[in-house]
C-alpha cells in the first residue's frame, strides 16, 4: 500500500509544481479528500506531508563513509577579519608556485589558511610542511582505505605504517633536525620497502645536517639502488661530503669544454676559460654533461684544486656556463665550497639573477633575503626578489628601492601600458615586504595615484593586516 501511495505522489507533486490542483490525481485518497475542491487540496497537503515525513526515509548511498575530523595544524588559522583578503589573493594567484609563496608568507608570520577557504591535495609537495596533516586527510578522503587513523606522537620503526605519507615525511624531517643519526637508521630500515618516488623524496631529507656518518649508507645506495634517480641523488650527497667523485669519460669530455690559462705580468694567476661553442649541439651536450657531473670530479679532470674553482672561474664571459657551473656546485658541492662560491660572487659583483637563483636551495632564509636585497639594489624587479627570497615578508624599505621608484613612476601609464606587469609587481612586493614596509608602500602608492580600494593591493593589504608575532628566523 505504501508503495502505491508513494508512486501516486509523483503526479501530485508535479501538478503542485505547475500550480495546478492535484486532488483529482490522488486517487488513492479519493474518499478521504471529499468532494469540495479547496478542502480536498488542504486535506491532500496534510496527508502527503505526514506520509513523506513518517513513512519515507532517505537512505544514504552504500559507499558513504564517515571521515575523521580535519586535523588541527600546528599554527592557528588567520583571524576572521583577514579571511576575505586571503580568499581573494588565493583566487588571484592561479599559478601554484605563487600560491605556495603566499602560504610560506603566512607561515612565516605564524598563520595558516582556514580550511573553509583552501585545502591542499595530496600531491601538493611544495606546500609548507605545516599543511601535511591536511594533505593526508584529502588522500584519506579520496581513498577506499580506512580513515581517521590517529598518528602517534613520535615516528619510529614500529609505528611507521601508522603514518600517512605527508605527515610521515614531515615527522622524519623533524627527527633529522633533532637527531640526524636516528633519522638515518630509521630510513635505512624502511627504504627498501618503498617505491622509487618515495625513496627519492625521503632520501633528500638526508641533506639536512648531512655528515660523514651518512657516507656508508649513501655509498650503498649510490652503488646498488635499483632506481637511477635514487643512485644519482645518493652520489650527489656523497659528493657534498667529498666522497665518490671520480673523473670518468663524461667528466673528462666536460673538462675539454674549458681551458686553464695564466694571466697577469708574471702569469701567476690562473683563470678557467670556457671554449667558444660553435653549434647548438655542442651547447646541448655541455648542458647534459654539467647536469650529471659532480664538481669534485670536474676539478680533478681539470687538475685544479677543488677549493680554487670559484675563484678561477671566468665569471661574466659565458652566462650559460656560469649558470650550469653554479647548478653543478649547488647539487654536489660541500657547504664550505658553497660558502666560497658566495664569497666569490659577492667579491666579483656577479648579479645575474639566473646565477643567484641557481644557488637558492642551498641557502638558509636569511642568506636568501640578503641576495634578494642585493638584487633589488642592483635594479632588479620585485618579482626577481620574490624568486630568490620567496614569500619572506621581511624586506624593509622595498618601495624606496629602484624597483619601487619604477613602480610608482609607471602608475600613470600602466592602464594603457602593461597592467598585468604592474599587478604582478604589486603582488610580489606584498609577498616580500616587511609589515612596516607594506604599510609604507601603500601610503606611497596612494600618493602616486593608486586608489586604496584597488584590488591589486590585496596582497599588500593582507601583509599590513597580519602581525609579525610568528616570525621565528
Amino acid at each position: 500500500m505504501a508503495e502505491a501511495i508513494y508512486d501516486g505522489l509523483g503526479a501530485v507533486l508535479t501538478r503542485w509544481t505547475m500550480g495546478m490542483a492535484a486532488a483529482p490525481a490522488a486517487s488513492m485518497w479519493r474518499d478521504e479528500l471529499g468532494a469540495e475542491p479547496a478542502e480536498a487540496e488542504l486535506r491532500l497537503l496534510a496527508l502527503s506531508s505526514q506520509f513523506l515525513g513518517v513513512v519515507v526515509t532517505a537512505e544514504p548511498p552504500v559507499d558513504l563513509r564517515v571521515l575523521s575530523d580535519i586535523a588541527a595544524l600546528a599554527l592557528p588559522t588567520v583571524p576572521d577579519a583577514t579571511r576575505a583578503l586571503v580568499r581573494r589573493n588565493l583566487t588571484t594567484m592561479k599559478d601554484a608556485r605563487l600560491r605556495n609563496e603566499m602560504l610560506r608568507f603566512l607561515t612565516t608570520r605564524g598563520w595558516t589558511v582556514h580550511p573553509g577557504d583552501w585545502m591542499p591535495v595530496a600531491s601538493d609537495e611544495e606546500t609548507p610542511d605545516v599543511y601535511a596533516p591536511w594533505r593526508d586527510w584529502t588522500e584519506m578522503a579520496a581513498s577506499a582505505g580506512a580513515a581517521g587513523t590517529r598518528m602517534p606522537d613520535v615516528l619510529s620503526a614500529e609505528n611507521w605504517a601508522d603514518y600517512w605519507p605527508a605527515v610521515r615525511k614531515a615527522a622524519l624531517a623533524n627527527l633529522r633536525i633533532r637527531d640526524p643519526d636516528a633519522a638515518r637508521v630509521l630510513l635505512e630500515a624502511k627504504l627498501a620497502d618503498m617505491g622509487a618516488e618515495e625513496r627519492l623524496r625521503l632520501l633528500g631529507l638526508l641533506a639536512i645536517k648531512l655528515s660523514n656518518a651518512d657516507a656508508v649508507f649513501l655509498g650503498s645506495l649510490a652503488a646498488a639502488d635499483r632506481a637511477p634517480k635514487v643512485r644519482g641523488l645518493a652520489a650527489s650527497l656523497l659528493s657534498r661530503l667529498g666522497y665518490g667523485a671520480t673523473a670518468g669519460e663524461d667528466v673528462a669530455e666536460l673538462a675539454r669544454f674549458f681551458e686553464v690559462k695564466s694571466k697577469g705580468l708574471l702569469r701567476r694567476t690562473q683563470v678557467l676559460v670556457a671554449q667558444t661553442l660553435k653549434t647548438p649541439a655542442q651547447a646541448a651536450r655541455r648542458r647534459v654533461l654539467f647536469a650529471n657531473a659532480e664538481v669534485a670530479a670536474f676539478a680533478a679532470a681539470l687538475q685544479v684544486p677543488l677549493d680554487d674553482l670559484p675563484a678561477i672561474w671566468n665569471w661574466g664571459e659565458d652566462l650559460l656556463a656560469d649558470v650550469e657551473f653554479v647548478s653543478m656546485v649547488e647539487r654536489s658541492g660541500s657547504d664550505p665550497l658553497i660558502a666560497a662560491l658566495l664569497d666569490t660572487l659577492e667579491r666579483k659583483d656577479v648579479r645575474e639573477i639566473q646565477v643567484l637563483f641557481a644557488l637558492r636551495s642551498r641557502l638558509d632564509p636569511a642568506r636568501r633575503v640578503e641576495l634578494a636585497y642585493r638584487a633589488l639594489r642592483g635594479g632588479e624587479s620585485f618579482q626577481t626578489a620574490l624568486r630568490i627570497a620567496g614569500g619572506c615578508g621581511r624586506i624593509d624599505g622595498a618601495i624606496d628601492m629602484r624597483a619601487g621608484v619604477t613602480l610608482t613612476g609607471s602608475l600613470g601609464e600602466a592602464e594603457g601600458g602593461k597592467p598585468a606587469e604592474l599587478a604582478a609587481e604589486l603582488q610580489a612586493l606584498g609577498l616580500i615586504a616587511s609589515r612596516t614596509a607594506a604599510i609604507h608602500a601603500m601610503e606611497r602608492l596612494g600618493t602616486a595615484g593608486l586608489l586604496r580600494a584597488d584590488p591589486r593591493l590585496d596582497m599588500l593589504r593582507l601583509n599590513a593586516a597580519l602581525d609579525d608575532s610568528g616570525v621565528k628566523e
